[in-house]
């Protein structure tokens, strides 16, 4: 979800103690802190994590990509992961050519076939809207075998096209070569444990309430992540590997979004209030009104709008890609 909703969830739920509302009250400001608690997570991952990431090949595709060289070099990178048995991390760079132009090119795994397809594509701008016309003129799609039974684990293609680019990490598993895209995001930094080792050590420094508040907000962040398409690393260190989502929503949807930081704001008032001297709103009518009907309208909406899109013929994996791509593009504007 965006950051703004990972914060003002955080500092909502730090408002349902009311000792905390209380110190607040006094100026001890401990909802910020949840708040923050909510939005560290991602600033783990691209504030931090990321820069960290090693590479064993990095594709510079130039200011003019040439499928066949791509092609060759992904396939060859695949097929060093398979029979050495040692992962492959790859980045594949975007082709920037002014402000606010980028030639795409997309990337294909085909397991039926066994192969890697590369294809240019046209030049966009940054809002990911194409220029019609731009194709290269007879430019066809360069395909390569890769001698290894593939899984794909979010979309069998990827559209390479503005900002950084995506990483993708070969790994051998069993008999099978598996593609992991942005193998980096959502491992360590998004653990439940990880959660509760921060509360720990901010219980330590500035006293119980302060460890409680950004361990909850942190451990939301973490939670409402899994309801999208990609998953966390629940429980790092104890696993290795990312828990894939619920798919119920996209990180980047308007409407679930919207909703949440409804909520939050609705329930910090109904905090406040209910923990006052003299409170002043019926609960009951409030929590309908403030809460349930515009869940019942734009989530009915929203809901109704998913059933549709899931009877149009696009993948899960294909939808679990769209929800990464859109956070890391929120991420490194």
């Amino acid at each position: 979800m965006k950051g703004i909703s990972h914060f003002i969830t955080g500092v909502a739920l730090a408002t349902f103690f009311p000792e905390v509302v209380q110190l607040g009250a006094e100026g001890v400001l401990l909802p910020m802190l949840a708040g923050i608690g909510g939005i560290l997570p991602d600033t783990l991952d691209f504030k931090f994590a990321r820069y960290f990431e090693k590479y064993d090949l990095e594709i510079d595709p130039g200011l003019d990509p040439d499928p066949e060289y791509i092609a060759d070099v992904l396939a060859a990178a695949m097929r060093r992961a398979y029979e050495s048995g040692t992962s492959q991390n790859v980045m594949a760079h975007t082709v920037r050519l002014g402000p606010d132009l980028w030639r795409e090119y997309a990337i294909r795994f085909d397991p039926e076939a066994g192969e890697v397809a590369v294809r240019v594509g046209p030049l966009v701008n940054t809002g990911q809207v194409p220029y019609a016309g731009t194709e290269p003129a007879g430019m066809e799609e360069a395909r390569r075998k890769v001698g290894a039974p593939l899984v794909h684990t979010y979309s069998s293609e990827y559209k390479i096209n503005i900002f950084s680019g995506p990483s993708f990490r070969f790994a051998r598993e069993g008999e099978d070569l598996y593609v992991h895209f942005l193998d980096w995001h959502r491992r360590w930094s998004h653990s439940l444990t990880l959660s509760v080792v921060l509360g720990g050590i901010f219980g330590l420094l500035f006293g119980k309430w302060a460890g409680l508040v950004a361990g909850l907000g942190f451990a939301a962040h973490v939670l409402e992540d899994q309801v999208g398409y990609m998953g966390s690393n629940l429980f790092w260190p104890f696993t290795a590997k990312r828990l894939p989502g619920l798919g119920l929503i996209h990180s980047g949807d308007a409407i679930p979004n919207f909703l949440t930081v409804w909520t939050s704001v609705a329930l910090i008032l109904f905090n406040l209030d209910r923990f006052s001297p003299a409170p002043l709103l019926p609960p009951a009518r409030y929590l309908l009104v403030a809460i349930g009907a515009p869940w019942l309208v734009l989530g009915g909406k929203y809901a109704w709008d998913k059933i549709q899109a899931r009877l149009e013929p696009t993948s899960r994996e294909a939808r679990r890609q769209a929800d990464i791509i859109a956070e890391v593009e929120e991420k490194v504007e």
